[in-house]
């Protein structure tokens, strides 16, 4: 006579379960799982009632939703008995290890088959509780194997995850290398957020437009156009700047940066700004920079068709700024229009003031090469500065760790100055690796600064809006609009030029007669104004070299092809 636990008798629930996860990896597929287990109930004659499968992980309680059905199903007494490979698909932790235990002591779970054996509630509980914890126990030592492997690769310098894109992992080498196809593109996209002319949207739209822009292809995914939010991943990743951000921490990578520190925090800055989205049909140069001198509120456009008075039958579009009047709370008198032409030739006139002559550029370069070696003494010193500040974090650490062996801080102190010593020691490390390429990026930055302030005028009057805006970003800020005037506070790079230069430009031109000059006279000119104007070189180069002026770099370089553009049309006529 067969008794009540008869497995013919019995209802079982075939479940099948893998993870994608390191521990799953030598665990056989889900197809070849439930094929295994059909052929076992065939031949011992088991009933299947019901199929469960899941792609999960099993080593946290709570997050398997098909798990979850089959421990309802046998508290509802629907199902008798579960079919499994092995103990290990139902449980890897101990919470549902012991609702499986329990359910199997009382009886209502009578049976749990696995490809090998057969666990019933009569069987000495030991025997399950020890294959359960063996499953977990496995869990517990393979975190500990992934920690280890994780601190390892972290101490060397290498994180140890996907990298953002722009980078590579180097699977024969373990580690990060740029990607040749992305990490250029990727670095344009920070030069045109730097400008502080552009929005994460539009530039991700002209990476994705004109430079063919497009996400790492893996087997199943990738090879499509990368989303804005995205986009704004990478503008606020520190791991561009040769940092490791992992688990609340900062480490110090060895792959190759693609911005400065400098570069990335200001790009925070203006993507922590709030902004106002506004639908436009027509794309303005000065929409979104300049305020009113009033109220404070930001100065709008709007564009009016007018017909020709020249020409009849045909109409003519006409830009007007005003002030957005949105202050409820303060009224604004600044109700009159300024047309966009006049705001045009208003900036033209504060370009104006800041424009060199080409001579007096080529001077400035001229000297900037001659420079260059006290620039390499000043790095050198600031190299130093900044050895000696990582030297002396280090020592704090060190005391800090002996405070702790002597029991003099506690534990929740020592992590707290610990992790601030060790984001400092790391901040110190990158900004002397910007120290050392520093020379090259100085040269860069003072000779675009000159040709910007040799050709900058006529490249914006001959620019699009684009242009227009870099321009006007460059040469200054806090942009005042009042009584239909503009007002600026000029670049301090520009201030110098704009305050002393006038008077030397007048001396030299006193030296020029109404026909072209001679050998000796130009001589003589340049001789009574070029000690004065190399002063102002230095001041120059040395308000282009603080940290705050060198976000100009970008805007320059930004604009660069159309000054070149228009010193070619200067020498041409």
């Amino acid at each position: 006579m067969e008794t009540q636990t008869n497995p013919r008798k019995l209802r079982y629930v075939l479940y099948a379960r893998k993870s994608s996860e390191a521990e799953d990896r030598q665990v056989q597929s889900i197809p070849d799982q439930i094929d295994r287990l059909e052929r076992l109930a065939r031949e011992k004659g088991l009933q299947i009632t019901a199929r469960l499968e899941e792609q999960k992980s099993a080593k946290n309680p709570d997050e398997r939703p098909e798990f979850k059905k089959l421990v309802g199903l046998v508290k509802a007494g629907k199902i008798d008995g579960i079919l499994c490979w092995q103990i290990n698909r139902l449980s890897r932790n101990p919470v549902d290890s012991g609702e499986i235990s329990w359910l199997l002591q009382q009886g209502k779970l009578k049976s749990i088959q696995t490809y090998e054996r057969e666990y019933l509630p009569e069987d000495n509980v030991l025997l399950f509780s020890v294959e359960s914890g063996m499953a977990n126990q496995y869990i517990i030592e393979l975190r500990k194997n992934v920690k280890r492997g994780t601190d390892s690769k972290l101490a060397k310098g290498w994180a140890p995850n996907r990298p953002p894109l722009g980078y590579l992992n180097d699977k024969s080498e373990k580690t990060i290398v740029r990607d040749p196809e992305r990490f250029v593109i990727i670095r344009k996209m920070w030069d045109l957020m730097l400008t502080g002319t552009y929005t994460v949207p539009k530039v991700l739209d002209k990476a994705t437009k004109e430079w063919g822009l497009r996400t790492r292809k893996s087997k199943k995914l990738g090879g499509r156009i990368l989303s804005v939010s995205g986009a704004y991943k990478i503008f606020g990743s520190v791991f561009y700047t040769g940092l490791i951000p992992y688990m609340g921490k900062l480490y110090e990578g060895k792959h190759e940066p693609m911005v400065t520190m400098a570069e990335f925090e200001r790009v925070q800055a203006m993507l922590h700004k709030p902004e106002k989205q506004n639908e436009e049909v027509y794309e303005f140069p000065y929409t979104g920079m300049v305020r009113c001198g009033e109220c404070g509120c930001m100065v709008t456009a709007e564009v009016q068709v007018k017909r020709s008075k020249t020409k009849p039958g045909q109409f003519k579009n006409h830009v007007y700024y005003h002030c957005t009047l949105r202050n409820k709370y303060q009224k604004c008198g600044q109700r009159k229009y300024v047309r966009g032409a006049d705001l045009d030739t208003q900036i033209s006139d504060l370009l104006s003031k800041v424009t060199i002559l080409p001579e007096f550029r080529d001077w400035a370069l001229e000297s900037l090469s001659k420079a260059n070696g006290r620039e390499i003494e000043e790095r050198t010193a600031i190299f130093e500065s900044q050895h000696r500040a990582l030297a002396q974090a280090q020592r704090s650490l060190d005391n800090l760790t002996q405070m702790r062996y002597k029991d003099m801080i506690g534990d929740e102190e020592f992590l707290v100055e610990k992790n601030k010593l060790q984001e400092q020691i790391t901040i110190l490390k990158t900004k002397m690796k910007e120290t050392d390429s520093r020379t090259t990026d100085w040269l860069e930055l003072t000779e675009k600064a000159f040709h910007f302030a040799s050709n900058a005028r006529l490249a914006f009057l001959q620019g699009d809006v684009q242009t227009k805006r870099e321009i006007l970003t460059a040469l200054g800020s806090n942009l005042i609009l009042k009584n239909q005037k503009l007002s600026l506070t000029t670049s301090c790079w520009l201030a110098p030029i704009e305050v002393h230069y006038p008077p030397l430009e007048e001396a030299y031109r006193a030296f020029e007669p109404s026909q072209v000059i001679g050998k000796s006279k130009r001589t003589d000119a340049k001789a009574s104004v070029l000690p004065e104007w190399l002063a102002e070189v230095d001041d120059i180069c040395n308000w282009l070299m603080s940290v705050e002026c060198s976000i100009y770099y970008h805007s320059l370089q930004s604009i660069d092809d159309m000054i070149k553009q228009s010193e070619e049309l200067t020498r041409t006529g």
